[in-house]
């Protein structure tokens, strides 16, 4: 290759190191380029590419200091890292993604000897070898056969194969696993029927394997660049990389988005069905933002990073979305290496992937927020800590569960783990080989690799775009509502919308699992206060969004529900003037006939279907089934009668409304678990 050196570039073939730290100022970055080269050469992993490798300068780079590194023998080629964009350019300087730069070496040349040399330059900050991250997936794909006919809708869909979701509604069948149970799914059917399932506006970035945006069930919700004319070989609308029209290829650093290599497993295909395949169009899955079927889900954007057992640049990659209208990241890969802390990880000064991911999440593509989401898996080695990238303490990372609602024998949990959601869990061979493929996630899959346009997958992979999907989901739900949030403060909500799996967890000792081809037992004590502040629920995500309190009531028993978020701690003592119950959630819920108790002193105030009432300053409710409702709710501030027009001096009246979710078992708040 000649030498030189390129301002601008449209693809360069490496994979980055996954890193996060707060960003450094001008004093530390100069004493880092003054450091040694213990201090300023960073390798985080044994699997590294021996022909480039990258380096931040710890100022933008001159042509003379460019040039000084061309001196080198076995240096090719010194091209900018990142693809610049005109208006954020301050943005891009903000985070030093301006000083990124990839070292391309001559055929022959020494990595480690090169990086030295480069490392022992005074302008040079930080030189990074480039390490491959891994899928936070066993990699295997189970085709299912592609139900063509509903046997019936669920969930207001229609929707074939959506019966086999558990994921999304889990009633507990034996048809997914023997050890199914009720409500260990992310509470989504209700949010679909009643308040949002998308919105084309929303964009969703699968950092993954290709997403094979011709799978019949994706097609309609992939994100497309109408800029950009397909095949032409020009960048038609200037973004700096040439035919993108679902995303890009940062493996082999051009367009073709190609999800056909012997070695590929269909991964991120998979993971966009989970969180936007098209619902409610007569076929396959559903997906959770996928829309109403009347194209108004929310958009998927392929940008690859994996092509068999080759990567890719992962921090162009996010850059790329980042530039190109991702309000979310949904990143199921990550480093398997242990790190004692987030600055043991980072070694030095930084890396480009983190760079990339504050560029990512200050930069604002949606009206809801002040900028974007990163979403990370957690890794399936069973370790007491989460792996890095989402291992770093503000960003979201994800364990898993089963069909159990208990954890999974591959996830990671502990510190850096901060909420969990289905991953799936192959069934025990004292199941059926149908049991042993439905207890993991069934989504969508590439039909040419895989034999089929759907299948089974199991891993914190799967786990990530649930949450993934669920952030979308209620981005377009605030979105809806013209609500506003810092990033911040929207993590900080998702994190609290939970349901508590400690309680699950505390009353099983032990549970058993496959292993090879035997049955294992797993000790669940260290996963207690481990698995995050606890289950996503998409329905309490979208309540907090509308500031609805949320109760849990459990199914199968009358019981009272306290009414003190909704009225304070006065609330026992207030007069009730009205109970208000709507249909939809006497349905959603089950709700049986309640009988409240004879008392003069306190009256019950019955609603009118005989579903609900309230009674000693408390709500009475009898859930039969699974679901998710609000009731309205009307008392008197200030005496026992309204007051105003001809009525003795009284109070105003206050008409509250509480949210419910049925579920198995009882509590979930978000207030349990480690963060």
């Amino acid at each position: 290759m000649k030498k030189g050196y390129l301002l601008f570039v449209a693809a360069v073939a490496v994979a980055t190191v996954s890193c996060r730290q707060e960003k450094m100022g001008p004093e530390a970055e100069t004493a880092a380029s003054q450091g040694s080269l213990e201090t300023k050469v960073v390798q985080l992993s044994d699997d590294y590419s021996t022909s480039s490798f990258q380096l931040k300068f710890a100022s933008v780079p001159t042509e003379e200091m460019l040039s000084d590194l061309l001196e080198s023998k076995g240096i090719a080629s010194v091209e900018p890292l990142f693809v610049s964009r005109k208006d954020r350019k301050e943005l891009e300087s903000r985070f030093g993604l301006d000083r990124w730069y990839v070292v391309t070496l001559e055929e022959g040349a020494n990595v480690h000897q090169e990086i030295r040399k480069a490392a022992g330059m005074a302008s040079v900050a930080m030189a990074e070898y480039v390490c491959y991250p891994q899928k936070a997936s066993d990699g295997i794909a189970y085709p299912a056969q592609e139900l063509v006919q509903t046997k019936g809708t669920k969930d207001g869909f229609n929707d074939p194969m959506l019966l086999d979701q558990w994921h999304y509604n889990n009633q507990g069948s034996k048809t997914y696993s023997p050890t199914a149970v009720k409500g260990a799914d992310v509470n989504v059917k209700d949010v679909w029927s009643r308040l949002t399932c998308g919105d084309p506006d929303i964009i969703v970035a699968v950092v993954d394997e290709a997403v094979c945006y011709t799978n019949p069930d994706l097609v309609d919700n992939m994100w497309k660049n109408d800029g950009e004319v397909p095949g032409n070989g020009i960048d038609d609308d200037g973004n700096g990389y040439i035919d993108d029209v679902y995303g890009f290829n940062f493996v082999d650093n051009n367009a073709n988005i190609n999800w056909e290599n012997k070695d590929d497993s269909g991964h991120g295909t998979h993971c966009a069905g989970t969180i936007a395949a098209v619902s409610n169009n007569n076929r396959g899955v559903a997906g959770i933002a996928g829309g109403s079927g009347k194209k108004d889900g929310c958009r998927i954007m392929s940008c690859q990073i994996f092509s068999g057992r080759r990567g890719g640049s992962t921090a162009r990659a996010i850059k790329y979305a980042a530039d190109n209208g991702a309000s979310v990241i949904s990143c199921s890969y990550g480093f398997t290496v242990p790190f004692a802390s987030d600055n043991a990880f980072i070694a030095s000064t930084g890396s480009a992937e983190i760079d990339a991911i504050h560029y990512f999440e200050a930069c604002k593509n949606n009206s809801v927020l002040d900028g974007n989401i990163a979403i990370f898996a957690a890794g399936n080695e069973n370790h007491n800590y989460a792996h890095y990238p989402g291992a770093f303490y503000d960003i979201i990372s994800v364990s898993a569960f089963g069909p159990d609602f208990l954890p999974t024998y591959y996830t990671n949990y502990g510190p850096g783990c901060n909420i969990c959601a289905p991953g799936g869990e192959a069934g025990h061979l004292t199941g059926t080989k149908e049991q042993y493929q439905k207890s993991m996630v069934l989504s969508t899959l590439p039909k040419d690799i895989a034999g089929s346009d759907y299948g089974y997958m199991q891993g914190t992979s799967m786990a990530c775009p649930h949450v993934s999907g669920v952030v979308a989901l209620a981005l377009s739900y605030a979105k809806q509502l013209g609500k506003k949030y810092t990033v911040q403060a929207f993590k900080e909500l998702i994190l609290a919308s939970t349901d508590d799996i400690d309680q699950r967890i505390a009353s099983t000792a032990t549970k058993t699992y496959q292993t090879g081809w035997s049955i294992a037992p797993l000790n669940l004590a260290p996963y207690y206060h481990q698995m995050g502040t606890g289950a996503i629920d998409a329905w309490r995500v979208m309540m907090h969004i509308e500031g609805t309190p949320t109760e849990t009531a459990q199914i199968g028993r009358s019981q009272w529900i306290d009414l003190t978020p909704l009225f304070g701690t006065s609330s026992t003592s207030l007069t009730y003037l009205s109970v208000e119950v709507p249909q939809e959630t006497i349905t959603s819920m089950g709700l049986d006939n309640v009988k409240p108790a004879n008392d003069a002193k306190h009256p019950a105030i019955m609603d009118e279907s005989g579903k609900a009432c309230v009674q000693f300053g408390r709500l009475y409710v009898y859930p039969t089934k699974l679901g998710s409702g609000k009731i309205k709710i009307t008392a008197v501030g200030g005496g026992d009668h309204v007051g105003g027009g001809n009525n003795p001096p009284g109070g105003m009246a206050l008409t509250q409304e509480i949210s419910l979710i049925a579920r198995d078992v009882d509590g979930g708040n978000g207030t349990g678990g480690w963060l």
